[in-house]
């Protein structure tokens, strides 16, 4: 059975970076496998995934020793081998999977196919990563690790309650202890795999991220065209050109922090995101800021 809701698998458009159409297209492969191995049914390519991509991922599981060489009946594509449907299948994505979104479309696959599902988080400090990436073969440029570092999302196990089968370890020293802890991660998951009926707690919290984007988005933009407008107003009533800088300054910075009050929901906390024509989420937050801009260009008027 299919799960209601929007596809984490949906169609992206082809001016996407080329990591994220790869990215994508495995996940699409990998739904067509975990979908074949479910039911039984013949193993067949994505439509949406390139010939290169999903030849790559049958060469992986040629590996892994989950697929015979051989055709299945009637020309329908190599068919599993026994080693694949006689024994527990663990499924391993090493990835950075450094947002939480990433992870949670591997998490949906688990639920609309009732599977395990676990997250192996490694915490490292930053040095730690930037000598280990110095050592390898092909480094990146060490501004990429520090990127990552600021973009990392650790598993929130009280906001987000799909990620409540999660560890994390400190990889910079790992002890037999940790090997425990894998083992029991692994052994709960597999105990209690996902319900598709369990309550939907995680798409809610992926509904208010996504309100809570555009929210912000939208600010954003008519902040923008407030301030144009106000640098215009001043502009027509003769501020020096001096204090047009100064007065961009201060509408910017007033923008930078009226934005980010909104990301950490300070303005919306009694509000409910409704997304229709009648209602604007954040048009408390643009009143405020068209009435503090108002204040902020009459000081340079009224002098």
């Amino acid at each position: 059975a299919w799960v209601r809701g929007p596809s984490p698998l949906r169609c992206l458009p082809p001016q996407l970076p080329r990591w994220k159409r790869s990215r994508r297209e495995l996940l699409q492969c990998l739904e067509r496998f975990l979908r074949a191995l479910v039911t039984g049914g013949p193993l067949s390519a994505p439509a949406t995934a390139t010939q290169p991509a999903w030849e790559r991922f049958l060469a992986c599981c040629h590996g892994q020793g989950l697929l015979s060489s051989a055709e299945g009946h009637a020309g329908t594509g190599p068919y599993w081998t026994h080693a694949a449907t006689s024994r527990q299948l663990y499924l391993i994505l090493d990835d950075n999977f450094y947002y939480q979104s990433m992870r949670y479309e591997v998490y949906q696959l688990a639920r609309k196919y009732s599977l395990s599902f676990c997250q192996l988080f490694l915490e490292c400090p930053l040095e730690c990563c930037l000598q280990r990436n110095r050592l390898r073969s092909h480094p990146l440029p060490d501004q990429t690790i520090y990127l990552m570092a600021r973009k990392i999302e650790m598993p929130d196990l009280k906001k987000n309650a799909w990620e409540r089968n999660s560890l994390v370890l400190k990889s910079f020293d790992c002890t037999s202890e940790d090997n425990e802890q894998i083992i029991s991660l692994l052994a709960t998951a597999l105990e209690n795999p996902v319900k598709q009926n369990e309550e939907n707690t995680e798409q809610k919290e992926a509904d208010r991220a996504t309100c809570a984007a555009s929210t912000v988005h939208q600010a954003d933009q008519t902040c923008r065209r407030i301030i144009s407008q106000t640098m215009k107003d001043a502009k027509d009533k003769n501020v020096l050109p001096g204090e047009m800088k100064s007065l961009s300054e201060e509408l910017n910075k007033l923008k930078a922090e009226f934005l980010e009050d909104l990301r950490q929901g300070n303005n919306l906390k009694n509000q409910i995101c409704i997304q229709s024509q009648y209602f604007d989420p954040a048009t408390s937050v643009i009143s405020s800021f068209q009435h503090k801009a108002t204040n902020v260009v009459n000081k340079y008027i009224l002098k």
